[in-house]
């Protein structure tokens, strides 16, 4: 949009000022052009008042006199105080039979078109004003008046000179008294129009501030009128600060939003109506770019990948109902073995939002738990099968011989004895996955430790011929929790004792130590596993040689409880087969 020059030039009080005086002057103007000419009509009224009066005068005199004497009108005429005065009888014919400024009246033509003996002979009256005299030369002032009973019409004259231009005139006295007026007035104007356009320019100032998004002056209220004009100022300004206060607010709150959005655990994507990217976390792109298999340029791209089929097909087919009712979809996506679950939200101004969750784990855990809920109630059952089996049998035999009756009953507490210990592991397991945080921590002595397990395993061993070495050194100290670090290298020992073999040797070794991490190796030179099992040694219920396990009375858990104390420890394992024979377990355990 193109400026104006003048509103480039000059300032807004300037050109207020300028507007309301240009509109004034051009009042005045006018308002005196009204009244020169309203007062040079009524001069010019009045004289032509005065010379039909005299006209009138004339009349009646003609009326008196039985016959028209030029001679003794001319003397009549002569008579009137009005010096000049020029006084001619015209018949309606346009005839002159009487001028007293010339004897040869008769000479002189038809006065039929002259302007005010037209008027007289139409309107009664006329006159004309400084009309120049075909018959006497010079310029007069002339008004008639048309007499029907005298015949005649009767014009008196005066000459146009200074004298009577003069007495026409208009009075200067008003102009100047309107020229007075109008300066006073013009200084009213410039005080009212600057006090008004300082008010517009601070308002001006303040908004312009408030675009850029300036501080503003807290005093700048003080410098507003106590006026309407001045309230209305102030009225703003308080508005501005509330609205600034409640942006800051919603600054704020948008910033928590967003920082909860990118550090959630959660993909996030909000769009418009037009699918245009509003706001994205990084976690939402991550998981487009490995479900679309491809770096994704443009958020715009994620509504062409074939998986999200049904969520682009529901946002195309709600785009336009208009109920006001959140609408939601859901969908599950399996790609490469992760499970992602989506749900697409459009909200009733037709934008939308899409979430992407990663239920890998959780379907893994719910399938872990379903099957260890499957394995726990197989391992039950075979004790309590047992027990109810011998149990059975000593009330159906109440002949049962002494010997016969101490076989079942040992066989039955050996297979409670099998249950308890398969309930503890469960409690533990179940204690362990579900609150790892409630596990204290302290100083522990792993050389301490390991010594009393061998300590209270030297029976089992001195049975099996199995000789131990404690490598750790006596300081070793950990920062963990005692009962989990015991279960690690407690049931270590007892999966050695019970399936490497006799005549063995265990190794107990902390073998590095990093900045974060020790590092230790639980070695024996047993049989060993088969390399298919190795895999697997770690997992719930899973048995090499389930019969000899049973039959040994094992419940399954014991390398699996050794798994999760590592884990807790924030430590990993792994076990392999020695080259020289035996199993060895590494793992690690954290420092802090």
């Amino acid at each position: 949009m193109r400026i104006p020059f003048f509103d480039q030039v000059l300032s807004f009080s300037q050109r207020l000022f300028f507007s309301v005086i240009t509109l004034f002057l051009a009042f005045v103007i006018c308002f005196l052009a009204f009244q020169y000419r309203r007062e040079k009509e009524y001069k010019v009224e009045l004289l032509n008042t005065q010379l039909q009066y005299y006209n009138k005068q004339l009349s009646e005199f003609i009326v008196q006199q039985d016959t028209l004497d030029i001679n003794t009108l001319r003397d009549y005429v002569r008579c009137y105080q009005q010096k000049d005065l020029r006084v001619t009888l015209i018949e309606p014919t346009g005839k002159v039979i009487f001028d007293n400024l010339r004897m040869d009246a008769d000479q002189f033509k038809n006065h039929l078109s002259r302007t005010e003996i037209k008027r007289a002979l139409q309107q009664g009256s006329g006159y004309a004003i400084h009309r120049l005299s075909e018959s006497i030369g010079g310029e007069f002032f002339y008004s008639a008046r048309y007499y029907p009973e005298l015949g005649m019409i009767i014009r008196s004259a005066l000459p146009y000179n200074v004298s009577l231009i003069q007495s026409l005139s208009t009075d200067p006295h008003y102009i100047w008294f309107a020229f007075i007026i109008s300066l006073v007035l013009i200084c009213m104007f410039y005080s009212l129009t600057h006090k008004l356009s300082m008010s517009i320019t601070h308002l001006q100032q303040f908004a312009l501030k408030a675009d850029r998004n300036e501080p503003i002056d807290p005093n700048i209220q003080k410098s507003f009128p106590k006026n309407e004009l001045g309230e209305i100022s102030t009225h703003i300004i308080q508005i501005y600060h509330r609205l600034h206060r409640t942006k800051e607010a919603l600054y704020i709150e948008r910033e928590k939003l967003i920082t909860h959005l990118q550090i959630s655990h959660e993909g996030l994507g909000v769009f418009t109506k037009e699918k245009e990217e509003i706001l994205v976390n990084l976690l939402f792109k991550q998981y487009m770019n490995f479900i679309s298999d491809k770096n994704l340029n443009h958020m715009k791209e994620i509504f062409s990948v074939p998986e999200l089929e049904p969520i682009t097909t529901f946002i195309a087919n709600n785009q336009e109902q208009s109920n006001k009712e959140v609408r939601r979809k859901s969908l599950e996506i399996d790609k490469d073995g992760r499970i992602f679950a989506l749900e697409c939200i459009i909200f009733q101004d037709h934008s939308f939002e899409i979430s992407i969750n990663d239920v890998t784990q959780e379907t893994e855990q719910a399938r872990i738990k379903k099957q260890l809920t499957q394995n726990i109630a197989h391992e039950l059952k075979t004790p309590v099968s047992s027990i109810q089996g011998y149990l059975e049998t000593i009330v159906n035999n109440p002949d049962l011989s002494r010997e016969k009756l101490n076989q079942f009953l040992s066989r039955s507490y050996a297979q409670s004895n099998r249950l308890t210990h398969l309930l503890s592991d469960i409690s533990l397991l179940t204690r362990m996955e579900e609150a790892p945080s409630m596990s204290e921590k302290e100083s522990v002595n792993l050389h301490q430790m390991v010594q009393n397990i061998f300590n209270e395993v030297a029976l089992q061993l001195e049975e099996k011929h199995i000789q131990v070495q404690n490598l750790l050194s006596n300081d070793l100290q950990i920062q963990g929790n005692p009962s989990l670090l015991y279960s690690i290298f407690r049931n270590l020992t007892d999966n050695a004792i019970a399936y490497a073999g006799t005549h063995i040797q265990i190794t107990i070794r902390c073998f590095r130590q990093g900045e974060k991490f020790y590092y230790f190796s639980f070695a024996d030179t047993g049989i060993g596993v088969s390399p298919e099992h190795l895999g697997r040694l770690f997992e719930r219920f899973y048995r090499v040689d389930k019969g000899r396990s049973r039959k040994l009375g094992g419940t399954g858990l014991g390398l699996a409880i050794v798994k999760n104390a590592v884990l807790l420890h924030k430590g990993s394992i792994f076990a392999k087969n020695n080259p020289e024979g035996g199993l060895e377990f590494i793992f690690t355990l954290s420092k802090e």
